[in-house]
């Protein structure tokens, strides 16, 4: 947790599902406390299959700033989850797959949805996913925090993502753990991307600088094309 927070993560997700990935409770307060020590700005979100109020309780108490609640898990009682996780003081990122998932996300008032290419029912990625659901949110920027996950590992992906409207995006230890991770984060932090609402405009490969004026290629030091995460 430390480490990606150094390379420039803004948030930081700890999963302490036990049976999944072997995660528990101690690890989050370690990385709560192991993050605070680099940043001051940076957060720690508990990601676990959330069923019980006590689970909220358990991630408050661990100094997290934030939970990840599933939209296909919770079902109806999503709306109830998301007042209880405000009234305590955490933020919530509600993780979705399907239209009607993000229907319901948005229909509950969620402020960061997160758009999964990986399905929890059928245990399985659908690559275009995070794309074809794009069009459900404002543009980025907008009063909706929108991101998108799974499978997104190299530069081209995650421009793309952002281009059509994704305000970030979730890279998982296969591309935080490779050498090439700082210039990942870089290629997020420094490009310069037009509306969301232009992203159909042909124009997904040209870069722009601060002012708006077209610049030739891709800025030095960001990888481009084709280049991924071994």
């Amino acid at each position: 947790a430390e480490a990606m927070v150094g390379l420039g993560a803004d948030v930081v997700f700890v999963n302490v599902d036990y049976h999944s990935y072997g995660g528990d409770i101690t690890e989050l307060r370690s990385a709560v406390k192991a993050v605070k020590r680099v940043s001051k700005t940076a957060a720690v979100v508990m990601k676990d299959i959330i069923v019980d109020e006590i689970q909220l309780g358990l991630a408050k108490d661990a100094g997290a700033d934030g939970v990840v609640l599933i939209s296909s898990v919770l079902g109806p009682a999503l709306t109830n989850f998301l007042d209880l996780a405000t009234t305590i003081g955490l933020e919530t990122i509600v993780e979705c797959h399907t239209r009607n998932e993000v229907q319901a996300a948005l229909d509950a008032l969620a402020q960061n949805i997160m758009v999964s290419n990986y399905d929890r029912l059928q245990q399985r990625y659908y690559p275009d996913q995070a794309y074809k659901l794009a069009g459900m949110f404002p543009g980025s920027g907008g009063p909706i925090i929108c991101i998108a996950g799974g499978g997104v590992n190299d530069t081209e992906e995650m421009k793309k993502l952002l281009a059509v409207g994704y305000d970030g995006v979730i890279v998982g230890k296969e591309a935080m753990g490779s050498a090439r991770a700082p210039e990942f984060i870089r290629a997020v932090r420094d490009r310069t991307l037009l509306p969301a609402e232009m992203s159909q405009w042909g124009l997904e490969d040209v870069e722009f600088d601060i002012d708006g004026n077209i610049i030739s290629g891709p800025k030095k030091g960001i990888p481009g094309e084709g280049d991924g995460f071994d």
